[in-house]
């Protein structure tokens, strides 16, 4: 009996899956870059939106806070994830983050009563 090649049809790529890539292949201090540009937007937006809501508007600052930690925790977060092997690179982050894993780590060990080892998820 002969045996009939499959062929693979090779789907476009999304544009999220291409920002991802192109953002992949950029540099250790580009990518660093990339992550501050939107940090340096979002959080002084939050300090705004609370002068805004202590000012008298409380529900556009509401809705200000609400969008900023949206914007913070979809977007900064996506965009650290895809980052961070690239940032790794850099010997001071490296170790300012290992530090920083170790220091979370102890204190959720010590807050839940058990030890934590490398970096987990959740």
């Amino acid at each position: 009996m002969l045996s009939i090649p499959r062929v693979r049809r090779r789907r476009k790529m999304t544009a999220l899956a291409r920002a991802r890539r192109r953002i992949q292949g950029v540099g250790p201090y580009l990518s660093l870059v990339l992550l501050l540009a939107p940090l340096l937007l979002v959080e002084p937006l939050k300090l705004i939106a609370l002068f805004v809501a202590g000012s008298g508007h409380w529900l556009t600052g509401t809705g200000m806070i609400i969008g900023a930690y949206a914007v913070s925790l979809l977007f900064v977060e996506r965009l650290f994830k895809v980052v961070k092997p690239k940032l790794m690179m850099l010997g001071w982050f490296a170790s300012l983050w290992t530090w920083f894993v170790t220091l979370r780590n102890k204190v959720i060990s010590s807050l839940r009563g058990k030890p934590l080892t490398g970096d987990q998820p959740r």
